[in-house]
């Protein structure tokens, strides 16, 4: 392969790169600036993958309880694979099921994350003396997954802020970091040539 090979080669690879973090930098733009719009409308995106991936997950189990189905135990794999198939199937269908149950998922996950760093706290309290973050931070997520239970409609515009907020940086970063690469990709093949013609001198 000669240097003019892998110059070009280099040049490709940044163009391609810069192709891809663009896109993607401007998609989750997007949907950060939708999100703020509209929240309804990014809750019903989130929630809509939610039923699907829970679709997909029944239909992930009901395959490996059949395909296993001489193990002991397979039956229980295949109920469950059925439960998931058939509430993600119905989530789909009808949007608000899907969209309740993606934020009380949120509020579980919220109590659960809270209680368990709550624990941890309280396990760690004789090695240091910072274990009042761990409290705070306990205390906090169960606070905001009961908010969201107590509150469903008010707490899923929060839920949906933060992913909106989240998309719109990590955007931001994609866009800038494909123009960056933009800026550099002719000049990458003229390095690569440059350098590898010395070594060979």
């Amino acid at each position: 392969m000669t240097a003019t090979d892998l110059a070009k080669g280099a040049q490709t690879f940044c163009k391609r790169t810069w192709w891809v973090f663009l896109i993607g930098g401007l998609a989750s733009l997007a949907f950060g600036i939708l999100a703020f719009i509209n929240p309804g409308a990014a809750l019903l995106v989130l929630a809509t993958f939610f039923a699907a991936y829970i679709l997909v997950d029944g239909a992930a189990n009901i395959w490996g309880a059949i395909t296993h189905r001489d193990k002991d135990g397979w039956w229980a794999l295949l109920l469950l694979g059925i439960a998931g198939v058939l509430v993600g199937g119905f989530a789909l269908l009808y949007p608000p099921v899907s969209m309740a149950a993606f934020v009380y998922m949120v509020a579980f996950v919220a109590i659960f994350m809270g209680v368990s760093t709550f624990m941890l706290g309280w396990r760690v309290r004789q090695e240091t003396d910072r274990e009042w973050i761990l409290y705070t931070i306990g205390v906090l997520s169960v606070l905001f997954g009961f908010f969201i239970f107590l509150r469903p409609a008010v707490g899923a515009l929060s839920v949906v802020s933060i992913i909106a907020a989240w998309a719109v940086l990590i955007g931001a970063l994609r866009i800038f970091f494909a123009l960056k690469i933009r800026n550099v990709a002719t000049g990458v093949a003229e390095r690569v040539s440059e350098a590898i013609e010395s070594r060979s001198d």
